[in-house]
């Protein structure tokens, strides 16, 4: 059997389906080829730093038995990618820490579990930044993931490794997690698509550091969602993840998500915001915005460029760094822990960097964590507010397209060149995570265009909270109205 090597190496999900249901080609001959094309192209770019192919070989051959037998299951037959932490029995999860290179789980992640159900194939793991910090992706035990755009530049963090797979044509759908963009950033480096799904959409058993064993929870800001070539992979893959855990909050609630608020651009009523009073957008990307704006108005959507509504944004960052470090708190050590402490304790109580509240974060007392809380409840109501007048926010994913590798130490003292001046590289990475992941929204990453020098430029689409497929409704005409997923010119399409 054979099928176009192009549909193979970039077609969609719902191509590749196609091509299985109607036995041009099998799942075996399509996982051989997948395989074929990572050990040929991923060298250089090494975003899959773990690769199970033995067993997928036999999960292909399981697949193929199902559709002679005419199953049909959503992702039956499908080579899938999974970022680093994502338990899977028998594969290594490091988290990109050292003293974790040995830790097997011994059982799935329950996402891991749902993926298999829907007949997907499980080839492997991609790349990750040590910890998930970061906006490159690399670490002691894997080394560097590279731009399949340019090498010497990052595919962005934490899921990397993932939109780097998936630029380099390997594989249709891979499987990340974002607490401060980090499917966001990757979609936008990359010039693929991704989803920060609605916070408690998709459940978080098995997805946690090592040694933790696997029980049921939500976290705080953080989630775990897909990230595609197209915006109707996003949807079938989000189906099949999304959901609460059977043995929590499932014992008693069924998931039913509204449809999209609208299925034509003209009926959309969209605010495009393109700066920060914080931080500036870079010029190749707040044109973009722009021209994107443009366009949406001449296809008759409703656009606005500012909005009475609109929440204190300064404000929400402010408070978005200290949640983000109070909810990465638990990983230090004791003595880290003191010495954080002490750092804000003597910090000027006026200080209200973005940095200040950073360190702020790390050491917060429970009483600290309930007041920031209180006030992110009292943000996300003005959303909820903002949402009544716009049916989803246009904004940046990052200030500037892929950055060139900075691997320098301290990381504190990184700097992130946007349009020729120096801006501190934390408060200039993570600053476009907020508002969605302060309040819990969903966020759908879409590419729009490339700079003169051919990097890949994409936004994301913020909409109401729970309302995840109005997001990727909005993505997916984007898409077919203005491109979408392109492939970088110097690999083989």
């Amino acid at each position: 059997m054979t099928s176009d090597a192009a549909d193979l190496n970039y077609g969609s999900i719902g191509t590749l389906l196609g091509a299985l249901h109607a036995r041009t080609i099998s799942a075996s001959e399509l996982l051989d080829h997948t395989i074929a094309r990572i050990e040929t192209l991923d060298g250089p770019i090494n975003a899959i730093i773990v690769r199970d192919f033995d067993r997928a070989r036999d999960a292909a051959r399981a697949a193929d038995a199902a559709l002679g037998r005419g199953e049909r299951l959503p992702l039956l037959g499908i080579p899938v990618t999974l970022k680093e932490p994502f338990n899977v029995a028998g594969l290594p999860t490091t988290w990109g820490f050292p003293h974790f290179r040995d830790f097997q789980p011994a059982e799935d992640a329950l996402l891991v579990s749902r993926l298999k159900a829907a007949g997907a194939v499980i080839i492997g793991k991609t790349n990750i930044p040590i910890g998930l910090r970061d906006f490159q992706s690399y670490n002691e035990i894997y080394r560097a993931t590279n731009n399949p755009w340019d090498l010497g530049r990052s595919p962005g963090g934490s899921s990397g490794g993932c939109g780097a797979a998936l630029a380099a044509g390997l594989g249709p759908l891979s499987i990340g997690s974002d607490i401060g963009g980090s499917i966001r950033v990757p979609s936008h480096f990359c010039g693929v698509f991704g989803h920060k799904p609605s916070l408690g959409l998709v459940p978080l058993r098995g997805y946690s550091l090592p040694p933790a064993p696997p029980v049921p929870g939500q976290g705080d800001l953080a989630v775990v969602g897909p990230m595609a070539r197209t915006a109707s992979d996003l949807a079938l893959s989000l189906d099949v993840i999304a959901g609460p855990d059977e043995t929590r909050d499932g014992v008693g609630y069924r998931l039913a998500l509204p449809a999209p608020r609208h299925t034509q651009l003209m009926d959309f009523r969209i605010l495009v915001i393109d700066t920060h009073p914080l931080m500036p957008t870079g010029n190749a990307v707040r044109s973009a915005i722009g021209r994107l704006a443009e366009r949406l108005e001449r296809s008759g959507a409703r656009v606005a460029r500012a909005s009475a509504s609109l929440p204190d944004l300064a404000d929400s960052a402010r408070l978005y760094m200290k949640l983000l470090n109070g909810a990465r708190s638990p990983r230090l050590t004791p003595a880290a822990l003191a010495e954080a402490q002490e750092a804000a304790a003597a910090l000027a109580t006026d200080d209200r960097s973005l940095e200040a509240e950073r360190a702020r974060g790390w050491g917060m007392t429970h009483r600290d964590w309930l007041a920031a809380d209180a006030a992110r409840l009292q943000l996300q109501q003005k959303w909820h507010q903002l949402f009544r007048e716009f049916d989803a926010v246009i904004y940046p994913a990052a200030a500037v397209p892929a950055f060139p590798h900075d691997h320098s130490e301290p990381f504190d003292a990184r700097k992130l060149d946007i349009d020729g001046k120096l801006y501190n590289y934390s408060d200039a990475c993570f600053i476009w995570a907020d508002p969605a992941s302060t309040c819990g929204l969903p966020a759908t990453a879409v590419p729009i265009e490339r700079t003169p020098s051919g990097l890949p430029i994409g936004v994301q689409i913020i909409g109401p909270y729970l309302e995840d497929r109005t997001t990727i409704a909005l993505a997916g005409l984007i898409e077919r109205e203005f491109g979408g997923f392109v492939p970088p010119p110097a690999l083989p399409r």
